[in-house]
Order: structure tokens, then sequence, then C-alpha cells
């Protein structure tokens, strides 16, 4: 039997879009994709999704369309097509039949690989490691690959009945790969019997799938009839498929042993940490466990340290920004305040700064609640408040260990901004973070946690207010009109948008679809010159204090997201979802 490439006097190319491969492969013309297009849009679903669901293409010319869009091989199986077993890399059918893939040929160490669905990223990406990274892929109809499939297992099942009943029971080969891939002390700990071996299957793929789609928090929470698992990708949470319900109370005990927990207390939350290598990474992952109606819902912030930034240069700050927030760090002492809500980014950038200020000759010591990264060459406390250790409390140790630079992790009470404030103005350069709406905010705020306006005037440097925007997905993005109606509503003048092409989300394989591709971050930089520093000693007016900040130059938080939508850095829509209300 031979394979068939389909349309193979066409040559091999790849397009920007999808959309524009099948109508340059005249799978569609322009009416017809304008049509298919708006569909799928009011059917909130992918173009590829939609077509294929609806039956509107030939199975072969979606083909041909997909894989010029990837730059693959298109080809057509024959009837009774049948699969070497010898190439199957010792992994499962079900493997190959998750992947809606199977291997062809291997030749020289690389192996040819048929795909059903080539914008199945995750699945390439587990093909891709079966095959130790050296694969050819090519596409074909996904009928034709998941009949061969069916006729594989079919034949395998014959020479041995009780094969697929051992793979349910064991979990299947590449779930076992996973397991070697995350391998660390805690991980191994409750493997004792043969009926644990799925759960810990089941939550290192949980684990991996969350490393791979650079998920930054992982939840798993009890329904009334159900599980659900939630992935945080860009700011946004994300539903996966979930273990079934029967298995809950097993997957929760398998994370609170990795974590170091009591696995019998179910009435009280508990907070823990493990480490894990997955993925050829090593990263923390922090778990809380809250206690709820239908059962324990679990949340895991996994944090890498490949996430955090070299140093200030490497955050993305406009030429203003930077040189302020540079010439603040840059002071031997005083207080620098980083704002925003939870989930802003004010520790990564902190840590920036202590990236940057970290040297040989420079004593540094930090009060977390908790640690999130551990940075070399930096003394690290954990807050405790169960036993004693409070902020006011590491802070009033910390002055006596001679540091140079401290860092609290947050300033939530007066007597904690009191030492704060005391500590730079006796020769300490201090970093911490405030919840505030914007840098202004921050005057206010001491004020009313009962610092002394004369002493905030003499002591503070810079204050920083930030949102975590998300960025545009730079492959599919495309040009839009400017929505005037929403400009107005959030108060925004049109006028430096004239000429500007903006643009939206498009949706790719790349994106997985969202038409957003990571976070950057809006941010308002307050330096304190000498009319602000002033303005602060007399008892700070806020309105007054923002429109001196504005004449010498501070750019707001909202203004500074139209600077990154005229950019074409992200939509006007996700630019006001952090700063509409600014």
């Amino acid at each position: 039997m031979t394979l068939t490439r389909i349309n193979s006097n066409k040559p091999k190319a790849h397009y920007g879009s999808f959309a524009e491969a099948l109508l340059q492969c005249k799978v569609l013309d322009a009416e017809q994709l304008k049509t298919v297009v708006d569909q799928a849009a009011e059917a909130k679903q992918p173009l590829e999704h939609y077509l294929v669901e609806k039956n509107l293409v030939d199975p072969a010319a979606f083909t041909q369309a997909a894989a010029a869009y990837f730059g693959m091989t298109p080809i057509s199986l024959p009837d009774g097509f049948a699969i070497n077993p010898d190439l199957l890399a010792g992994k499962s059918v079900e493997f190959w039949t998750k992947a809606k893939a199977f291997p062809v040929a291997r030749l020289a160490g690389r192996m040819t690989v048929v795909f059903a669905d080539p914008f199945d990223l995750p699945a390439h990406e587990e093909v891709d490691r079966a095959a130790g990274g050296r694969i050819w892929p090519c596409v074909a109809p996904e009928k034709q690959v998941m009949d061969a499939l069916r006729r594989l297992k079919a034949a395998v099942d014959a020479d041995n009945p009780a094969l697929a009943m051992e793979a349910v029971m064991k979990g299947g080969d590449e779930e076992m790969e996973l397991m070697a891939e995350v391998n660390d002390g805690a991980i191994d700990a409750s493997m004792t019997t043969e009926e644990d071996a799925p759960v810990i299957r089941m939550v290192n793929s949980i684990m991996v799938e969350a490393l791979k789609t650079k998920a930054s928090d992982i939840h798993f929470e009890a329904l009334e009839k159900t599980s659900r698992l939630r992935y945080r990708i860009d700011g946004e949470l994300v539903e996966r498929p979930a273990p079934p319900k029967g298995l809950h109370a097993a997957v929760v005990s398998r994370i609170k042993i990795m974590s170091s927990l009591d696995i019998a207390e179910r009435r009280k939350p508990q907070d823990g940490r493990f480490k894990i290598k997955a993925v050829g990474k090593e990263v923390d992952v922090r778990v809380s466990i809250l206690p709820t109606v239908h059962g324990e819902k679990i949340v895991m912030r996994i944090l890498d340290k490949a996430n955090l930034a070299p140093g200030l240069a490497s955050l993305g700050l406009d030429e203003y920004a930077y040189k302020a927030m540079k010439y603040a760090i840059d002071q031997p002492h005083g207080i620098i305040l980083v704002t925003g809500p939870t989930g802003s980014g004010k520790t990564t950038t902190l840590y920036s700064c202590l990236q940057d200020l970290n040297q040989p000759n420079v004593n540094i010591v930090t009060a977390e609640d908790p640690v999130e990264y551990e940075l070399a060459g930096v003394n690290q406390c954990h807050v405790n408040n169960a036993q004693g250790l409070t902020f006011a409390g590491i802070l009033r140790s910390v002055l006596r260990q001679d540091p140079d630079i401290v860092l609290v992790g947050e300033i939530r009470d007066g007597e904690t901004a009191d030492i704060a404030v005391k500590a730079a103005l006796t020769g300490h350069l201090v970093l911490s973070t405030l919840h505030t709406n914007d840098a202004v905010g921050v005057v206010a705020r001491l004020f009313d946690m009962g610092v002394a306006p004369f002493m905030l005037a003499s002591s503070l440097v810079l204050a920083q207010a930030q949102r975590l925007f998300r960025r545009l997905c730079p492959f599919c993005r495309k040009p839009v009109e400017l929505n005037a109606e929403m400009l107005a509503v959030n108060n925004v003048d049109p006028a430096p948008f004239e000429g500007v092409q903006v643009f939206g989300p498009g949706g790719c394989p790349k994106c997985r679809n969202t038409g957003y591709k990571g976070r950057g971050a809006f941010m308002e930089v307050l330096p304190i010159s000498p009319k602000i520093r002033a303005l602060i000693e007399r008892g700070g007016d806020a309105e007054k204090l923002k429109q001196i900040a504005l004449e010498e130059g501070m750019v707001t938080l909202k203004e500074a997201g139209m600077r990154k939508v005229r950019a074409g850095i992200t939509s006007l829509e996700a630019a006001f979802e952090v700063t509409g209300g600014e």
C-alpha cells in the first residue's frame, strides 16, 4: 500500500492565517470565507472547528489548507491502510489514539508521523517527546487516520484481549513518562499500592499540562456532582477536563502528601508548597486548600523563576518610567512603593529591582508572606502570624541585621508603615507594596495609616501603580475598526487615534485560539519631585498632586494602556479590562 500526497502539484507554503490558507488553496472563495468566518465568530468557535463540525468543506480540501498553513505535507491513506505496530516507539495504542496520530516510517532516526488534527499542538508536543524530538509531521483527513487507528486497536485486542483492561488499570504509557519527568522526593512518597498509581499519574499529568500551557495557577474544586479543573492562563481561567468526582478526595490527598500537609484534616484551611521538575524546568508550587460545601478546593500557584525579569530593563517600561525607576533604586535611602490589586505583578516588579541591586557589597533582607521566589544572595524571611512573626516584628529584627536594602512584602497596617518609613529615614532603601488604585493614592493611604506628612515627604522616593494586561498574539492579531463608543464611555480622547491602525484578537493554534499570548504591565510612575514633596509636607491634596505629576510628565495607567493599544501590543478591550475604571 502506498500513501498519496493530496494535490501534490501544489507547493507547500506558510500562510499568515488559516483563513488565508483556505482562500489561497481555493477551498473557499472570498464571499464564502467571509460568511463562514462570521458564522464561526457568532458561534464562538475557532474557524477550523466550525468547518469540521458543520461539514462545510471536503475533508481532503480541508487537509490541503491545514497542511499549507502549517507547512506540512498533506497525504491520503488508502482504504484498509494498516499501521505497522513495530513503529509505535513503545507507546500504547491509546497514546496514539489520544493524539489522533501514528507513525508511518522511521528513517535515519527520524519518525514520519501522520496527524489528523494539526491544530492540536499539545498532541504534537507529546508525540515529539515520544520520538525523541525528531519527527517529520504530515497531515491526513481525520476519518482516514481514526479508521486506521481503530483497525490497529482491533488487531492488538484480538492478539491480547487483556491488554485494553490492563491499560485502564495501570494508566497509559504516556502518563508513566510524565511521572518520570515529575521527579521529586515528595512525588513518590505515596506510591505504595497499585491502586495509588493512576491518581499519581493523574496529578502529574495536571502539573505537566499546566507547565506546558504556562499557567500561573491551577484551580481544582469540588462541585455538587462533578469536580472542576481550571488553569489561569494569561490572567484568564480556562476550563480543562477534570478527574471524576469519585477521585476528588484521592487527588486532594495526593497533593497534600506532596505538600507535607495533614491528609486527615478536612475541616480547616491548609497551606503548603512543594517543588517539581518537569518539562525541562524546576518550579516551586504554592498550595492553598480550602474546605467548601461539596469538598476541598485546591489552588496551586506555579512559581517559575524563568518568568522573573533579570532586571528593570527587561520589564518593557517606557523611557520616562524606566529613568524614574532607575533613579529611585539608585538612591542610598528612602522608600519605594509599588501599588496595584492582587495579581498585578507587584512582587515581580520588586524582584526585578532586587536583581539590579543584588551585589556582593550589599546586604539585602526581605520580609515576605510568603516568600514567592528564592533569590541567590538575598536573605529572605517568611511572615508567620501564627508564630507571632508579623511584618512589623520581622522588620524590627531586620533593622538590627545591618541591612542596606529592605524589602517588605506588603504594608498592611500603621505599625508596619511607621517602621518602614523610619527605616527609610535612617539610611536604608526600603521597597514595599500597597493596595491603592493609583500612584497618587499612596500618599492618602499612608496618611490614613498614621504616617506624619513631614516624615512621608522626607522618605518617599517614588510611588508606582501597575496593572497586567493581555498581549495580542503576534501571529494572528488582525486590524479592527476603532470602537469610538468604547472610548467615549471610558472618557478617552479619540484624537490620538486618528490615522492609527488598531488591532484585535484573531485566534490561532499558537495562542490556543484565544487571540492573546503572554502578558505585560501598564505602569503609572510618580517620582517625588521638589514640588510634590512640598505639597505632601503640607498635607497633600490628591487632585493637586495628580495635576502637578501630570505637568511633570507622569503617564496615567489609562494613557499607558492607550499607548500600548496604538502600538498594536494589545486590544482596546483588553486595555479597558484593567484600566476602565481608573
